[in-house]
């Protein structure tokens, strides 16, 4: 296996990650900001009160995301599945 070969397979798992990550992350910022926004606003100091609606908008992006992020593992599971002989031979 040439370093050529596994440096641009470690590239793609990297960004593949990150694309799924952020997918799931990024709404649960937004919403937290909200609330923080909201809580500077309204002078509250209580910290439990962003945590529920960061779960429920992470859970609800992990349901609508769910198909999306599975087929998006499962193409780059299959692509290097595909690229076994290449890298060895």
């Amino acid at each position: 296996m040439s370093p050529e070969a596994f440096v641009d397979i470690f590239r793609q798992a990297l960004s593949v990650v990150v694309l799924l990550t952020s997918a799931i992350i990024l709404p649960g910022l937004a919403i937290g900001l909200i609330v923080a926004v909201f809580q500077a606003a309204t002078s509250i100091n209580e910290q439990t009160l962003s945590f529920l609606p960061r779960l429920l908008v992470t859970l609800v992006a992990m349901m609508l995301l769910g198909h999306w992020l599975v087929r998006t593992m499962m193409d780059f599971t299959l692509q290097l599945i595909e690229q076994i002989p290449m890298v060895i031979g």
